[in-house]
């Protein structure tokens, strides 16, 4: 027995010189946030853990309440997902009214939580508003404009990281606990790790969703603008788009950089109003925040084949793109099932939120969306 204890000692000993002498001190981190607090990986909540930076707020611009408001009964078979998979807000928004909106397990309407890739297409969204300003000239021009990092990279533009297409040596894994991804989220240099990236494949011709590519934009357009992401999305989304509440937006360190390929901590409506923009064209309340043509190629599939060497049909500007019942929608989606969904033809946005999402089917998408899609339908439609 002693002998068995002084092996496990050594080898505990032995794998935290790894982790100190590797430099991936930031493994403690990871573990602490997640195991000690009883999970097993990222959850929406930990945003508590992160230093943060605020999406400011200005004035409030309340959604419209519709005279059917929360008349209809969600259908039996959304209410054993909603059970099994965590769900913590549904809500549905036709002709910019609120049809019908839920909580569970302790949330609200005001209640914060993590985003996760849904910030992707803030980010993306970004991208388009400094193109209307002329900060950038257009999706074309090439990154080494702005990061010198990148100037060996001459082929590396813009559009590459809008449409994941950019052949950088990045794997995206949301379970290898010493990989690329979960260094992005728990550690605390990622503008080190995403501008020491090579290109290892042509830009624009290959499909595969990197993280890294939408930190790289971020820093992009602080390279363009001359201020955070954070001050940049307070000034040209939130305070436009009359967001009730400031948003957090989780950094690497104190005073560090946003963590742009996730982790926008805010709440479904509010989110919700990213949808409300595009179903618009851009134009917010008569103001042009983006211009139409940048929407249009957001959420229009991108010229590219999938890393299975077939046609893309699911991904535009960091938008997902796809078709349920005849009615073409796309939406913004992150980790966990959280979902910004908008229906043009029915001028309807869904939002889901929680702590779990279902199996992805080989299409890309998840079981769980076209349920969330069908419960809205069924309700509304």
């Amino acid at each position: 027995m002693k002998k068995t204890l002084k092996y496990l000692f050594l080898i505990f000993i032995g794998l935290n010189l790894i982790i100190v002498l590797s430099g991936k001190t930031w493994l403690y981190k990871a573990v602490f946030i997640t195991y000690a607090k009883g999970y097993t990986s990222s959850y929406i909540d930990d945003y508590i853990h992160f230093p943060s930076k605020k999406i400011e707020s200005g004035k409030h611009q309340e959604w419209l309440i519709s005279s059917k408001y929360n008349k209809a009964n969600l259908p039996h078979f959304i209410q054993e997902l909603n059970d099994s998979l965590q769900t913590t807000a549904f809500i549905v928004i036709q002709n910019d009214s609120v049809l019908f909106e839920e909580y569970w397990l302790g949330y609200s309407s005001d209640s914060l939580s993590n985003s996760f890739s849904i910030a992707k297409s803030w980010v993306a969204t970004l991208i388009g508003v400094a193109i209307k300003e002329g900060k950038i000239k257009n999706v074309n021009q090439k990154v080494c404009d702005f990061l010198p990092e990148f100037c060996k990279a001459n082929d590396l533009s813009i559009e590459h990281l809008l449409t994941m297409s950019s052949g950088l040596n990045w794997k995206e894994s949301y379970y290898n606990p010493i990989g690329q991804t979960a260094e992005a989220y728990y550690g605390t240099n990622l503008r080190d790790l995403v501008t020491t990236l090579s290109i290892v494949e042509d830009p624009g011709r290959v499909f595969k969703y990197h993280s890294s590519c939408t930190q790289i934009l971020a820093y992009v357009l602080e390279s363009a603008t001359d201020k955070t992401i954070s001050q940049y999305a307070s000034e040209k989304l939130w305070k436009p788009m009359g967001a009730k509440h400031p948003a957090l937006w989780s950094t690497d360190a104190k005073n560090g950089d946003e963590k742009a390929f996730c982790c926008i901590n805010s709440n479904a409506r509010d989110l919700a109003r990213l949808g409300k923009l595009y179903l618009d064209y851009g134009n917010w309340e008569g103001l042009q925040l983006v211009d139409s043509s940048f929407i249009v190629q957001a959420i229009t599939t991108s010229d590219l084949l999938n890393d299975e060497g077939f046609k893309n049909t699911n991904y535009g500007y960091q938008f997902w793109i796809a078709e349920r019942q005849g009615l073409e929608l796309f939406y913004a989606r992150g980790l966990w099932g959280q979902y910004v969904i908008c229906i043009p033809a029915l001028d309807m946005i869904i939002v889901r939120l929680g702590r779990k999402y279902g199996k992805r089917l080989s299409d890309g998408h998840h079981y769980d969306f076209y349920k969330f899609v069908d419960a809205a339908l069924e309700m509304y439609n």
